[in-house]
């Protein structure tokens, strides 16, 4: 699940409804997201059909024009403030509900018309590299606070040989979601050994442990008010960025529902279908959309920020299991009707167990449907493969 996040009037709530395209309460004022709001976007893959020369029968995903829509979860958390870690604001909230995110995306105002606090300025007034620092300690704090609670008893423990180093830290960041091999990992990166950590060596355990299963992307959010040169020491940071329009997005999507416009999301353009539905208002919009933004960075950004989030930052491609290799149907005849996202390195045993628990229990062995040709369990699957998967049962 990809975690929204950001501080209040950013263009989290904004982003969040154009990505999914659900309706979300958007105002200017904090704490506009109380609870936390789950939806599904899509990122995009290219349709196998294309190059198969059938027609697909999608199923979990859309199919437009060659292109598979595959649906990812995300969720807006509440709006983050200032010392959060310390109870401020809805930070007991935000911190509760990051625990369900495997990767986050920042929005982050980068005109700099918003302080910390998600209050208006004039534009330039505030620096928006602030507003990376500022996550990057809350969530730090966060799990610094969870392990500091914890280390004395978990400390004499280790030195008594009564639990080992990985074991202790994992069982206190269990409701995290961090595993051994995160644990295992971050305490490479520190020289000392961990019954021997101070207060420093714990803080910087913290921010190896956020880093790792906390992987994070920055929306360059209101780019197109933006001065290029904040979105250049934006692109400077040491993460995966991209200029963004939420708003944008946002309408696109509204009128391509209406039927007015003909627009894909991620695309660099859109077709005017009624122009007589138009007023001179909104025609004067759309010009600003395409000419400060679309000819400007190619795309609104938000489904580029979705799809490097799930590709780069968690490294996952898309595969298609069937069960007759020759037509590329399931049993209802169905052609390429599902598309299901795993981890990079993913073997075809794992694509049974993520089609379903029962089918991955009588694994045997796969078939490349491409190929026709069996492939051995420990194959690492490629993005687009086709798989049948053969079963005792």
């Amino acid at each position: 699940m990809i975690g929204l996040v950001g501080k209040p009037n950013a263009g989290k709530s904004t982003f969040f409804s154009a990505a999914t395209h659900s309706d979300v309460e958007i105002a200017n004022y904090p704490f506009t997201t109380i609870g936390s709001n789950k939806g599904i976007a899509y990122i995009r893959d290219k349709c196998p059909h294309t190059e198969l020369g059938v027609k697909c029968d999608p199923g979990n995903s859309a199919c437009i024009e060659g292109t598979r829509f595959v649906p990812i979860e995300i969720i807006d958390v509440a709006g983050l403030v200032p010392d959060a870690y310390k109870g401020k604001g809805l930070g007991n909230e935000f911190l509760d509900q990051l625990r369900q995110a495997s990767s986050l995306i920042h929005v982050i105002d980068s005109s700099g018309k918003t302080n910390l606090e998600g209050e208006p300025l004039e534009k330039g007034e505030h620096n928006p590299k602030k507003d990376v620092e500022f996550l990057e300690k809350e969530i730090q704090m966060w799990i610094y606070g969870m392990l500091e609670k914890k280390w004395g008893s978990m400390k004499r423990n280790i030195e008594a040989d009564r639990q080992n180093t990985t074991d202790a830290l994992t069982d206190a960041l269990t409701g995290v979601g961090v595993k051994k091999p995160d644990i295992n990992k971050a305490i490479k990166q520190i020289q000392k050994n961990p019954e021997k950590w101070k207060k420093t060596q714990l803080k910087k355990f913290s921010k190896e442990i956020v880093e790792i299963t906390k992987p994070t992307m920055l929306s360059l959010n209101k780019a197109d008010v933006a001065d290029q040169a904040d979105i250049k020491k934006l692109e400077e940071i040491d993460k995966l960025s991209v200029p963004t329009s939420a708003q944008a997005e946002l309408v696109l999507k509204n009128m391509d529902k209406k039927e007015i416009i003909d627009y894909v999301p991620g695309e660099d353009d859109f077709q005017i279908k009624k122009p007589k539905k138009l007023n001179k208002k909104q025609k004067k919009g759309l010009k600003r959309i395409k000419t400060k933004i679309l000819d400007k960075y190619g795309s609104t950004g938000v489904q580029e920020c979705l799809e490097k989030s799930i590709r780069e930052l968690l490294n996952k491609i898309v595969v298609y299991p069937v069960e007759n290799e020759n037509n590329y149907t399931n049993k209802q005849g169905e052609v390429l009707p599902d598309a299901y996202l795993l981890k990079k390195g993913s073997t075809p045993e794992d694509l049974a167990y993520k089609v379903h628990s029962d089918i991955g229990n009588n694994f045997l062995h796969a078939i490349n449907a491409k190929t026709g040709m069996r492939i051995s369990n420990d194959h690492q699957l490629e993005n687009g493969d086709i798989i049948k998967i053969i079963t005792s049962n």
